[in-house]
């Protein structure tokens, strides 16, 4: 993975004023991860290509190999993308080394509004700096790391009889982050219809962003923070506070005693299929497969359910998703603004959902009829009212794999102790931060 630093064409200002009418007709190509939601997209942006005249082309690339690809792309000045659908970790470095088109003006001249999307979007998948009124991108596709289980199990009367025993409390959707620990252990090892089952699939894959997606699930609701003071990158006591040793050793726990055997490099791919093999009780991914969850003829339906992130000092869940940029390099900006504006719209919003994309869009979001529109929607919404990112910084690459490291060698290989893992991160930091200028 490269950081997005390498290449810096310098901040790229785009004005409105040279915005020129409709474009005529182009070959348009957007980039964006292989997953569900890119399929559902191809599908929504025909109606674009008949209103338009343009044509859409996509580059898809498998999520293991998404950043490296993408990221060299950019930083090569490259023109394969004239649309990015990009990790919001990556609007630091694509706003200040000019891989981004400003989008402020272009905005103003199409009366786009910001306070139209839920503001957790804008504040992660648009905003640089943070939380100010630049926007390098508009929020495309909401998500957060949440929860599904095996209904049917849980509603067994041996199954509820026996963990009733076992705790002296009745088997349901986990309250806390402790309660999910007791039931994915309750169900380790134990034998349903035949086959052995164990208790939970989780993240631990070292080489992109696995593991860390799947520990900040448990970081952030023992109330995890990247620093004492936002903006500061003051990092000793927050990030190694005794709140994250205790969340640190409580994933360790879980994966030590509750996981499948052999699961030691494990992230999307493999947490999905753990389930629908019957594998597992019950699993974390994205929001953004439970659509196709919930269609899988075996393990869906019926014999599926959904529970956002649990809580345990206060809430929190990881945030996914991204923002839909475009790409300085291009030689057609005109028409990828075009589909930004498309794309915008209410009613455009209300198909994107309706697809199996996750609207950011607040016309969709606080529609009444929304929270019953899915299984999952109702989740989706409390998941996204208290989300919080990975650091969004340009050297953000960095920042990641000396996480990734850190944690997996404490947790999966067994190196050191939680403590000693955090202390050593907070060191990573601090060397990437004082090599970037800003400690």
């Amino acid at each position: 993975m490269k950081t997005l630093k390498l290449a810096a064409a310098g901040a790229l200002a785009l004005s409105a004023a040279t915005i020129a009418s409709p474009a005529q007709a182009e070959d348009l190509t957007l980039c964006w991860a292989a997953w569900d939601p890119a399929n559902a997209l191809v599908e929504l942006s025909k109606e674009f290509e008949a209103q338009s005249g343009h044509k859409m082309s996509f580059e898809f690339v498998p999520w293991p190999n998404f950043a490296d690809r993408i990221l060299n792309e950019l930083n090569s000045g490259g023109k394969l993308c004239d649309l990015l659908i990009g990790d919001s970790q990556w609007i630091g470095g694509g706003a200040e080394n000019g891989h981004y088109v400003k989008l402020n003006d272009f905005f103003d001249k199409e009366g786009i509004s910001m306070s139209d999307f839920a503001d957790a979007t804008v504040y992660a998948y648009s905003t640089w700096p943070k939380g100010t009124p630049n926007y390098y991108a508009l929020p495309a596709m909401g998500d957060a790391n949440g929860w599904f289980y095996r209904k049917d199990w849980f509603a067994r009367d041996d199954i509820r009889a026996a963990f009733k025993e076992k705790t002296g409390r009745e088997l349901g959707e986990p309250k806390t982050q402790k309660e999910l620990l007791e039931i994915a252990q309750f169900f380790q090892g134990r034998e349903i219809d035949g086959q052995t089952v164990y208790g939970a699939a989780i993240f631990t894959e070292r080489g992109s962003e696995g593991i860390t997606m799947g520990v900040t699930g448990a970081l952030y609701p023992w109330g995890f923070k990247y620093e004492n003071t936002p903006g500061k990158y003051d990092m000793e006591g927050a990030v190694n506070s005794p709140e994250a040793v205790e969340a640190l050793e409580f994933y360790k726990e879980l994966y030590k005693t509750a996981t499948p055997p052999g699961y030691t490099n494990a992230y999307m791919g493999e947490s999905l299929d753990a389930f629908k093999s019957g594998q597992v009780a019950m699993a974390m991914n994205w929001f953004a497969f439970f659509p196709g969850l919930y269609a899988d003829p075996n393990t869906g339906g019926e014999k599926i359910d959904f529970f956002v992130n649990p809580p345990q000092n206060v809430e929190g869940s990881t945030l996914g998703g991204q923002g839909i940029s475009v790409v300085s390099y291009s030689d057609k900006k005109d028409a990828a603004l075009e589909y930004i504006k498309w794309f915008a719209q209410p009613d455009v919003q209300a198909k994107w959902w309706g697809l199996g994309g996750y609207s950011a869009h607040n016309s969709v979001l606080n529609d009444p009829k929304f929270p019953e529109s899915a299984p999952f929607a109702g989740d989706f919404l409390l998941a996204m009212q208290n989300v919080k990112d990975f650091w969004q910084e340009p050297a953000y690459a960095e920042l990641l794999l000396a996480m990734q490291k850190r944690l997996h060698d404490y947790i999966v290989a067994d190196q050191g102790t939680a403590q000693e893992a955090l202390d050593l991160l907070v060191k990573d930091w601090t060397e990437i931060f004082q090599d970037e200028g800003k400690l």
